[in-house]
């Protein structure tokens, strides 16, 4: 399914706030080889001159929605770690209140995510409660983190049901090598088309 850990690969690392997601993007990209972490669309937007609002409106979320598609479809990025994918956006617009699936084109999303070779979930977990530090809006990052599983597997849109997905609900310690445990070639044989849901204890 892949080409292991030293080959060019793009990944992406989706969860909600407060959860350890960029320092295990930057993590795990530190061991890829030549790849390169791309920003989340809120800073890349920030250094644009866009000005968010404190919680961000909706139009705040789906202008990170639309540059995150952006992202993933820019040829110049083929050896990359992402920090977030447009299902942040739809996850935290959901935990706002609106429709998903009345948020983005289905056909863009579905080219978006066809571009990535593995999609990272990473989930608050009791020990990202204990260990990490307290993040603004907890009411906000919680239904986030609902919405975030919700949509990753329901898959409303019909647009990353070809992606590799791991969901990280283990130990904080175990999640780089969980990854990295995932990208390693497989042994030459018969595999299942369509895609792969693991969930890393």
């Amino acid at each position: 399914m892949f080409g292991g850990a030293g080959a060019g690969m793009r990944v992406a690392v989706s969860g909600t706030h407060g959860v350890g997601k960029t320092t295990l993007a930057e993590a795990l990209c530190a061991r890829l080889p030549g790849h390169v972490v791309v920003e989340e669309p809120y800073y890349l937007l920030e250094e644009q001159g866009y000005e968010f609002d404190f919680p961000p409106a909706a139009e705040d979320y789906r202008a990170m929605l639309a540059c995150s598609v952006r992202s993933l479809r820019s040829p110049s990025t083929s050896k990359a770690v992402f920090d977030r994918t447009p299902l942040d956006y739809l996850a935290y617009l959901a935990a706002s209140g609106a429709d998903p699936a009345e948020q983005a084109d289905a056909a863009a999303l579905r080219l978006a995510f066809a571009t990535l070779d593995l999609l990272v979930i990473t989930v608050i977990t009791p020990e990202t409660e204990r260990i990490l530090p307290a993040a603004e809006l907890p009411g906000l990052r919680s239904r986030m983190n609902d919405a975030l599983l919700e949509l990753v597997y329901d898959d409303p849109l019909d647009a990353w049901a070809g992606t590799p997905v791991l969901e990280l609900s283990g130990p904080l310690d175990n999640r780089l090598d969980a990854i990295l445990a995932v990208l390693k070639p497989e042994p030459v044989g018969p595999t299942k088309a369509g895609a792969s849901r693991h969930v890393a204890d």
